[in-house]
């Protein structure tokens, strides 16, 4: 492991290099890749350098322990040896999830969809609550969040709602959420008091970049539509919604948040592409999906991934066996530390599986 921590360490130093030629500073494109690699490489090279001092420290120690005559010095070292030790492990377990190979996918943008499943007006409810969980997550992340498309529920909430969300990393922050999430509570308009069940979907795709996917401007069939929702005078006078059909897989796409007709084709545009990449994605990562025994961001869609319990007001992950008892706060956007759990996961999963 020491000698491939010493091989990304020179490659490094190399893009630091780089970094700094006036040639690759005019070039965006390339700038902007090797400061991605450099950022990254920077936390294994940290994590390198602090386990190169505890080998250090560890070899004084034990030196001192052979050497020192003055037994309260022999207690100190001892002591020192087993706190030395403890950080070793610890960094060299944080060192095996930093070489895990990363998902090229996870730096991308990621477009969000919630769509209301069983349970009628509740579902469409629940969909708003969750709409609002990852506004406020984005917010608190700084990630930048924009609906793309949207069809409200007859009693609030959303039958069905797209999100763009764009910054750092994106996608792999939160690729965990596709699936089913299910609510238990006790609706409104519930007389008696019994708790209903319902549930929403969500999917997370990474946003497609424009060379991934080669959509025939013949295999797409365009609608027009006027815009629903309050406005200004635009909205109801002019046909900028767009609806796209991508005839060969039957797909349907809605745009209706830019002014113009070509920004809503040009997003619409964006978001075909995205669903046609995740399609080919989905594909390629069957069959780690059915090998992994933790279904995380290469599971099944339609599985069950979440139950929020407003009664006992819990949350569970059924992908982690995770339960917290702070639905409240989770609902605000608190959801970090159910992200980070299945991070664990998953790194733990690639580690039995053999990834170095």
């Amino acid at each position: 492991m020491l000698e491939k921590l010493e091989s990304l360490k020179e490659k490094w130093l190399e893009i630091e290099a780089r970094l700094n030629e006036p040639g690759v500073m005019n070039d965006m494109k390339l700038y902007a890749k090797l400061n991605r690699d450099y950022k990254e490489l920077s936390r294994i090279v940290e994590a390198y350098e602090r386990l190169k001092l505890i080998f250090s420290n560890l070899e004084n120690s034990r030196h001192l322990l052979n050497t020192e005559k003055d037994e309260e010095m022999k207690e100190m070292a001892k002591e020192e040896l087993l706190l030395l030790e403890a950080e070793k492990e610890k960094t060299e377990e944080l060192i095996k999830n930093l070489l895990i190979p990363k998902d090229p996918m996870d730096d991308k943008n990621a477009i969000l969809e919630i769509r209301a499943g069983t349970g009628g007006d509740e579902a469409s409810l629940f969909a708003g609550e969750l709409y609002r969980m990852y506004m406020r997550y984005c917010e608190m992340r700084k990630l930048k969040c924009a609906v793309v498309s949207e069809s409200e529920g007859t009693k609030g909430g959303y039958k069905e709602i797209v999100l763009e969300i764009k910054g750092d990393g994106a996608y792999g922050i939160l690729k965990y959420e596709s699936g089913v999430h299910r609510v238990q509570r006790v609706p409104e308009t519930e007389a008696q008091g019994r708790v209903h069940t319902s549930a929403a979907s969500v999917v997370v795709l990474p946003e497609a970049e424009d060379v991934e996917v080669n959509i025939r401007d013949s295999d797409v069939k365009m609608e027009t539509a006027r815009s629903g929702g309050a406005g200004g005078q635009n909205v109801n006078k002019v046909e900028t919604k767009v609806i796209l059909t991508h005839i060969p897989s039957g797909m349907v796409v809605t745009c209706q948040t830019e002014r113009s007709q070509l920004g809503n084709r040009e997003k619409a545009m964006k978001m075909l592409a995205t669903r046609l990449n995740d399609l080919a994605q989905q594909k390629q990562h069957s069959e780690i999906s059915a090998q992994r025994k933790t279904i995380v961001s290469t599971g099944d869609r339609s599985a069950k991934i979440r139950t929020y319990n407003f009664p006992q007001n819990r949350m569970t992950d059924h992908r982690i066996g995770l339960t917290l008892y702070n639905l409240d706060s989770l609902l605000d956007g608190n959801i970090q530390e159910v992200l980070d759990a299945l991070q664990v996961a998953e790194n733990a999963e690639k580690l039995k599986e053999g990834v170095s």
